[in-house]
């Protein structure tokens, strides 16, 4: 059986503790050394860079996300144990673990930490498929000939590097394709490795419910289990056309993964197809100025982010939330791609103000779509504009300065509001 020392990477560490360094965290499994698709997931993300950049919140239950009326962005692992999940309205947060500390969202921070990772995934492998800030593919294939060790030697140092250098820790699954490195990802957290080898595949899925399956949300779900089919198992029961007839493409997904099968590569070339942020009020708003308050500050994140990643858009949307839950979605389609926070918020306002009776409002979100790679020059000047060139360089300008200076060096009036 193959065996790695997580610790000192010893790979004949001995079976419970390594002989090296004495070490309990030892890895072991028939096919460890032969598998090469990883996923890592670094562990309760937001929260773990929160309690690292301010270690007087280590010891406690840590929730990240909005105020009162908002949801839950992540949870430390303390907060977990007292059923705090991700999306979960803040209020039953709060009654489930009263003594949290809750801390908002810093996403520029998250996503300088998540530049870092990336910088160090990238010096075992260039196959790197990002889902989001803090989880990714990896397809370390041949990549034992060029570092002269197995793939999960490699990633074993990866995880070591990534949390002295970042002080996040990371969860590591490993399989022979991408559906299986995910599952095994969330098996042992936090700082886990956990491997589903192919010989052990279709025992491991035995049983499971239909839920764990990559694409099956709580609608197919439910739909499923209407059907009488609540696990790999009663999956299992049927053939691949049956359940291509039945449920179409999805039918056919969910059968191929529950039997193993994923044939999808590692991609690096997966576009990001949006750009977004929102804000749920602690209080309804129907108050145009101050909506236009926090639609501009929504406004200058989406251009932040989209700047940091060099990208633009050429459709505007705008979400709204009612007192009554419904969701109000609107868009506008631009002459030119852009990424500047002027032109995002001036297409965003009029969207607002004719939405406006329909509020109160609980919830506000912009977001920019159909991407793409930024040209590295702004829009044409505008006929009907004059003045947007110069809004366009003093925007350029104030970015400079908050670069240097901090988010809040530099403030626009309507941020105040």
């Amino acid at each position: 059986m193959d065996r790695v020392c997580r610790d000192c990477l010893d790979q004949n560490p001995g079976p419970a503790r390594c002989r090296t360094c004495g070490s309990p965290r030892i890895k072991a499994h028939d096919e460890l050394f032969s598998l090469s698709i990883a996923h890592m997931d670094c562990d309760a993300f937001y929260a773990s860079v929160e309690k690292r950049d301010h270690p007087h919140l280590r010891d406690q239950p840590v929730i990240v996300g909005g105020g009162k009326r908002g949801v839950v962005t992540t949870a430390c692992y303390v907060a977990r144990i007292k059923g705090v999940r991700s999306a979960m309205p803040m209020f039953k947060a709060l009654k489930l673990c009263p003594e949290a500390v809750v801390v908002p969202t810093r996403m520029n921070v998250y996503a300088d930490v998540s530049r870092q990772i990336r910088t160090l995934m990238e010096q075992l492998t260039p196959a790197i498929q990002p889902i989001s800030l803090d989880e990714a593919f990896l397809d370390l294939t041949g990549t034992g000939r060029l570092h002269g060790a197995p793939p999960a030697v490699l990633l074993a140092k990866l995880a070591q590097t990534i949390e002295t250098e970042t002080g996040i820790t990371i969860s590591i699954g490993l399989s022979h394709n991408k559906f299986l490195a995910k599952v095994a990802s969330d098996l042992d957290k936090p700082r886990g490795f956990s491997v589903i080898g192919r010989a052990e595949t279709l025992d491991f899925l035995e049983g499971r419910p239909v839920g764990m399956i990559w694409g099956v949300g709580a609608a197919m779900r439910a739909r499923l289990e209407r059907d009488g089919i609540r696990t790999v198992t009663d999956i299992r029961r049927y053939s691949e056309e049956d359940l291509f007839r039945k449920y179409g493409g999805m039918g056919a997904h969910i059968w191929r993964l529950s039997n193993g099968m994923d044939s999808r590569q590692v991609s690096t070339r997966d576009p990001v197809k949006s750009v977004s942020n929102e804000r749920t009020f602690s209080e309804d708003i129907s108050d145009l100025d101050l909506l236009d308050g926090h639609l501009w500050r929504l406004a200058l994140k989406v251009s932040d982010r989209c700047k940091a990643k060099d990208l633009a858009g050429s459709t505007v949307n705008l979400k709204l939330k009612s007192r009554d839950f419904r969701t109000i979605s609107r868009q506008t389609r631009l002459e030119a791609p852009t990424q500047l926070a002027d032109e995002i918020y001036n297409a965003t306002r009029p969207l607002l103000e004719r939405e406006l009776p329909k509020g109160p409002f609980r919830l506000l979100g912009v977001g920019l779509s159909h991407l793409s790679a930024y040209g590295g020059s702004d829009a044409a000047p505008d006929l009907l504009d004059p003045d947007a060139p110069r809004r366009r360089a003093a925007e350029r300008a104030s970015d400079r300065i908050r670069e240097k200076f901090g988010e809040d060096a530099i403030l626009k009036g309507r941020a105040l509001r």
